[in-house]
């Protein structure tokens, strides 16, 4: 955030399967998130990628994405991220392309590096998963040239189409220097998974911004940071939620944590209270780290007091 108390605030929805419903329910509920947003004034709705997770129903954001495109008007769409290392790069770009196309200057391009499942299923996808992540650096340079129309196989040029009016916006999402690395290197915008890094913004962020190469969709860097975020009516609500909500979060989901859960100012990773105090978080973090954004994921697992949270957390910050 460059100065003063402004906020600009985005979505990031992992699409979850609560206890008592289906993925049909999940992806419902995704869709009234997504409209709930744009009616609020969030900027972006993005939706991860995530492969054989029960508890986790998008695997395909860019269907969930057209379909959402279609049922909304102004905020922007995206991925959260699409794992590039699974995937041709002209079948990426064509997808966002048609995406773009469809929904003139509101779609996003988020990548990651990450699997999204199990080792099992990323052989079902692509094979050797670490022969396709060594491949990374040539799958996204590919990608910004058929993104920017430059783009050559065997001298002749190939073409991303539909050619859509504006370009989607290309970021790089990650946890640590080596996506910042790969962000700066190819001239994407940066988005700082804090709310599942144990790293800190003074690590990262300042690596990327020094080390940033402007390319043809970006000539300065760019930096949101993703958080987890709970916000309730009360101070105590919202800490009561957010122990269900850290066991969300918690890679072995065995079940709730009894910790509690504090308000932090530190690590970020999931900040907890009411509107007010979440935003006064989210504003000294924002001056601190130069953060231009923030995608705010969370995860409490009841679909109306997630819902209650946005609504929350808009009615003091972007009002």
């Amino acid at each position: 955030m460059k100065g003063g108390n402004t906020l600009r605030l985005s979505v990031l929805d992992l699409v979850p399967v609560f206890a008592g419903a289906d993925s049909t329910e999940a992806l419902k509920q995704a869709i009234k998130l997504a409209q709930t947003a744009d009616s609020l004034g969030y900027h972006r709705y993005w939706a991860a990628e995530h492969h054989d997770m029960q508890a986790l129903a998008c695997t395909s954001p860019e269907v969930l994405l057209a379909h959402v495109g279609a049922l909304t008007e102004r905020i922007r769409l995206g991925s959260g991220a699409l794992l590039l290392p699974h995937y041709r790069p002209i079948k990426v770009a064509e997808s966002y392309h048609l995406l773009a196309a469809l929904c003139p200057g509101r779609i996003d391009l988020g990548l990651g590096r990450a699997p999204g499942g199990s080792a099992e299923v990323s052989i079902a996808l692509s094979g050797n998963f670490l022969e396709n992540v060594r491949q990374l650096p040539d799958k996204l340079k590919a990608l910004m040239e058929l993104l920017s129309h430059e783009h050559r196989v065997e001298g002749a040029r190939v073409t991303a189409r539909p050619v859509p009016p504006s370009p989607p916006e290309v970021w790089m999402l990650g946890t640590n220097n080596k996506s910042a690395a790969y962000a700066a290197e190819f001239g994407t915008g940066y988005v700082f998974g804090q709310f599942m890094s144990h790293r800190n913004a003074a690590d990262i962020l300042p690596f990327y911004k020094e080390r940033f190469q402007p390319s043809a969709l970006l000539t300065e860097p760019r930096v949101i940071a993703a958080v987890g975020v709970v916000c309730a009516d009360t101070e105590e609500e919202a800490q009561r939620l957010a122990v269900k909500a850290a066991s969300t979060f918690a890679a072995d989901s065995r079940g709730p944590t009894e910790a509690h859960v504090e308000i932090t100012t530190e690590s970020h990773k999931l900040i907890v209270g009411t509107a007010n105090q979440v935003k006064a978080c989210l504003v000294r973090y924002g001056q601190q780290y130069g953060v231009d954004e923030f995608l705010v994921v969370t995860m409490v697992p009841d679909y109306d007091k997630r819902l209650r949270s946005y609504e929350l957390l808009a009615g003091a910050a972007l009002s």
